[in-house]
């Protein structure tokens, strides 16, 4: 043990003692017990209020530690030490003290090694010391044994330093804290012997504060040091880096030894930038993101804990917006930027360029650092027109491809471009029809398939303001970028705008009498549709192609029988030329 300036212990005095051997032993064991118990009681803050009767000042240890090394009897000297004990009793109620079992060994000076030497509660020890020995006040009978239990509440030494045990590592790390970073953490605060004193949960929210800046304690600013978000930690911290001799209010005791269990949720630094981490690049990237474009996404939002507050596949539905234009918080518009149709990556966005101090809603925290997983879907401009790619062309020569107007028979695929597959005309093992120009297909499709060659195979990339819009259609999402991959199977020439029928060479120079069959000086609509067809058959003239040869015949007498009589007369018949004054086609 030690004295009041820390000498060790010479040991009993031999020759000054009634008791022989057991005599020695209890000089010894309290001599021990009142070194232990003046240094307590002559620590502040108990000897400047208690010890009024003069046993407060230092030279009171030195001068019961002389009542045994200078040869006084140690019966002489019990009674001012049990006038002490009884004092501190009255004033302490339960003794608190240091625990003292000469069976456990010791380190230099009474203290268990570092090696062996804990922080927390220490289990009871009991102290017995016999002697002959004078009542002390009438508090204690001559030839008494006394009976301590003692109960060790906190013990640290000068030459500690905070202690950190990691009890949960997250297996990725993306970043560890610094002095002048902010963190957001929870925590459980408790005394050395387990007694609670304080907790973030029971608030409902985190802590928040920035580390190094002295806004904590010296031993939480070093104890958070080198967290990852998601990791808990156990810190003890000596009083000398906590609240020290003054304690905190009527919960933490002066010279208290604080333990603390934290959970780290995030950590960001006021000056950090959005964080890109690319989880999958699709092979072949041609064109990235930029400023102005329209995109449709993907994404999983989580704070930095892993803590989910929403997603857009829950609602099995992309998120759909313009990027670099201020319609999202400035980091994820900053974070979608260069990124490629199909690419999945890692947004990290800081509070000051997400949703700041406030937060937003029930889920997003103030101050909270949000992590996006996205998956990019497609994008365009509002400004691109139809991307053309041509796969193959036919071997022979191509001296004529499909224009406006022209009659063409083709093959599709149509997917969206992360390859879900929408529609095929392989499903239907015939191939599709249109007239080029006559707005039977999207405007999109149409222009990709002008220019074509028979036997020719083309990719086109198709924009919604050129496909199915922002509303979409059956099957379609809206917004969507369509790809289609096309051949061209034939091709029939097509007529004019605003013609039905054409004949190859000049007409019949006696139109109404070649139509009038009956030659009664009137033409109905059988005879009509039998000259026309007999035209056709014969290689004389052609019909509108691609669309039904009766209705197209019955539209041109509708056209011609002017009074809506029923018969076409010679005064009612024209030729379309004759009204546009115009000979380079001949139409009914």
């Amino acid at each position: 043990m030690w004295s009041s300036k820390g000498t060790t212990s010479p040991g009993p005095v031999p020759g000054k003692c009634r008791g022989g051997i057991m005599c020695a032993t209890t000089t010894t064991a309290l001599s021990r017990m009142a070194r232990s118990l003046t240094r307590a009681m002559t620590a502040p803050p108990w000897w400047p209020s208690w010890w009024a009767w003069g046993a407060s000042s230092p030279a009171w240890t030195e001068a019961s530690w002389a009542c045994v090394s200078a040869s006084a009897a140690a019966s002489l000297c019990l009674p001012t030490w049990a006038m002490a004990a009884s004092a501190w009793v009255r004033r302490l109620g339960p003794w608190q003290g240091m625990q003292e079992t000469s069976r456990q060994k010791q380190g230099p000076q009474g203290q268990k090694p570092d090696a062996q030497r804990g922080r927390g509660t220490h289990p009871r020890s009991h102290c017995i010391c016999s002697a002959g020995c004078i009542a002390a006040a009438g508090l204690i009978p001559p030839d008494a044994t006394l009976y301590f239990d003692v109960v060790l509440l906190d013990v640290w030494n000068k030459a500690d330093t905070v202690q950190v045990s990691t009890l949960l590592r997250p297996p990725h790390c993306p970043r560890m804290v610094q002095d002048s970073d902010f963190v957001r953490y929870h925590y459980n605060g408790t005394l050395l012997d387990g007694t609670a004193f304080d907790t973030s949960y029971s608030s409902g929210g985190t802590y928040d504060t920035y580390v190094g800046s002295g806004w904590l304690i010296k031993g939480m600013d070093q104890g958070l040091l080198g967290m990852c978000p998601g990791e808990r930690r156990k810190i003890i911290i000596p009083p000398f880096l906590a609240y020290g001799e003054k304690g905190y209010g009527t919960v933490i005791p002066a010279h208290a030894s604080l333990v603390f269990h934290v959970l780290l949720i995030d950590v960001h630094n006021p000056k950090d930038t959005v964080q890109l981490e690319t989880l999958e690049l699709p092979p072949g990237c041609v064109r990235r993101a930029v400023a102005g474009d329209f995109m449709r996404y993907h994404y999983n939002g989580s704070l930095m804990d892993g803590t989910l507050f929403d997603s857009s596949y829950s609602r099995n539905h992309t998120y759909n917006t313009y990027v670099g234009q201020g319609y999202i918080i400035p980091g994820m518009d900053q974070g979608l930027q260069g990124a490629c149709v199909g690419e999945r990556r890692r947004i990290t966005i800081p509070p000051h360029l997400a949703y700041g101090e406030n937060g937003t809603g029930d889920k997003i925290p103030g101050s909270a650092v949000l992590v996006f997983d996205v998956h990019v879907i497609d994008f365009h401009n509002p400004a691109d027109p139809v991307e053309v790619t041509t796969l193959s062309r036919p071997p022979e020569p191509c001296n004529e491809t499909a224009k406006p107007g022209d009659f063409v028979r083709y093959h599709y695929n149509c997917s969206l471009l992360d390859g879900t597959r929408l529609f095929s005309s392989h499903d239907y093992e015939v191939p599709q029809e249109a007239t080029l120009g006559a707005n039977k297909v999207i405007e999109g499709l149409d222009k990709g398939l002008q220019g074509m060659c028979v036997g020719e195979r083309r990719q086109l990339v198709v924009p919604p303001h050129l496909a199915h819009g922002e509303s979409g259609a059956r099957g379609v999402p809206g917004s969507a970028v369509l790809l289609f991959e096309v051949e061209l199977v034939s091709r029939e020439e097509g007529l004019p705008a605003g013609y039905l029928f054409v004949w190859h060479e000049d007409p019949p120079a006696n139109l109404f009498e070649d139509l009038d069959l009956n030659k009664d000086g009137e033409v109905p609509p059988e005879e009509f549709s039998t000259f026309i067809k007999a035209q056709v058959s014969e290689g004389k003239g052609r019909l509108m192609p691609g669309q039904d040869p009766e209705k197209i015949i019955g539209d041109m007498f509708q056209n011609q029988d002017r009074n809506q009589d029923g018969k076409i007369t010679a005064e009612e018949l024209k030729l379309k030329s004759d009204e546009d004054q115009e000979r380079v086609h001949e139409e009914l």
